[in-house]
């Protein structure tokens, strides 16, 4: 029998030696019989002793998404960052509106330029809300009619220039031939400002 002073045991069960041999002690079973000892052949190795081999792109998709981005800051960091700057914009905020509040007190409805510019936080210019509705601009009405006079004269020339086209046997797409279709609604809108089926002032 070997010598029973063991030095290390593996996964299997298997124990070496001092002197070098290697073997799976003897052991009793649940009936009472015994086991022999089993030697073990030098360089065999259990599949149980084996190491595994790990591939370190496998193992990073196995913990993907645990250890977050490699090189950024912890979450913790970024909601404190991200928090003190949505205070120190709330705050901002608050002190320019304050501040366009007294200005427009003070000021005459018609003078926007001199309350805009009065309106500072920090010695910068107060950013315009864009939510609210800009002093409304009076528009000239003449102008207005002009502006849509022309808009009609336009879609009324290309209308007739796609009929014509149609006439001479060309293809019209649908959307062209919805803009043939409403010559005649073109036509009572001018007539409505005024003018005539070409454009012109009536007399």
């Amino acid at each position: 029998m070997p010598s029973s002073n063991a030095s290390s045991t593996t996964k299997a069960g298997i124990i070496q030696s001092t002197d070098g041999e290697r073997h799976i002690p003897s052991s009793t079973r649940a009936d009472g019989s015994k086991r022999k000892q089993i030697k073990i052949r030098p360089g065999y190795r259990p599949p149980e002793d084996v190491e595994v081999y790990k591939n370190r792109t496998a193992e990073a998709w196995k913990t993907r998404g645990t250890g977050g981005i490699p090189g950024a800051a912890s979450v913790e960091d970024t909601e404190s960052k991200t928090s003190n700057k949505n205070v120190k914009r709330r705050e901002a905020r608050k002190k320019a509106k304050a501040a366009s509040d007294t200005v427009e007190d003070d000021e005459e409805p018609g003078n926007v330029q001199a309350a805009s510019a009065t309106a500072t936080t920090n010695g910068t210019l107060a950013k315009e809300d864009w939510r609210k509705p800009a002093v409304s601009i009076e528009v000239d009405p003449e102008a207005e009619r002009e502006k849509q006079t022309r808009n009609l004269k336009k879609k009324l020339r290309q209308a007739r220039e796609l009929k014509e086209k149609k006439d001479s046997g060309g293809n019209l797409l649908p959307e062209q031939f919805e803009k043939v279709i409403k010559i005649n609604e073109l036509i009572r809108q001018l007539d409505s400002l005024g003018l005539d089926a070409n454009g012109e002032p009536k007399e």
